[in-house]
């Protein structure tokens, strides 16, 4: 069992920036991705970002150039650095991680974090 815990979200004005971490602590020995999903009221979850055990990250198209992931396999930890922030960027952000090659699909993803609330006001 693996039990993901995010922490860093809060409430920051547009234009600013906000950094998540994700901890998976557990049967870490079988996590070979991470990455970040949010779901924003009356919309269904969607991928932000992830990155896989070899290094290679995937971005949704809204956040390219503005979030960064990153890693590190030996705490297996995930950290997402998102500046520049738009109020269409509020959403529950969920760390997700998966002993499969990567989690850009949510059905891959095996473990799920209980979730950090972003709320960025215009």
């Amino acid at each position: 069992q693996v039990q993901p815990v995010e922490s860093g979200g809060g409430l920051v004005q547009a234009g600013g920036s906000l950094r998540l971490s994700c901890v998976a602590s557990g049967s870490i020995f079988s996590i070979n991705a991470m990455g970040w999903y949010r779901q924003a009221p009356g919309k269904q979850r969607e991928l932000v970002a992830c990155m896989s055990r070899g290094g290679m990250t995937k971005y949704a198209d809204s956040v390219k150039g503005r979030f960064t992931i990153s890693g590190n396999n030996a705490n297996n930890t995930v950290d997402l650095q998102m500046t520049n922030l738009k109020p269409e960027d509020t959403a529950v952000y969920y760390c997700a991680v998966s002993s499969a090659y990567t989690v850009i699909r949510p059905d891959w993803v095996d473990y799920w974090g209980k979730g950090t609330l972003v709320t960025v006001s215009s």
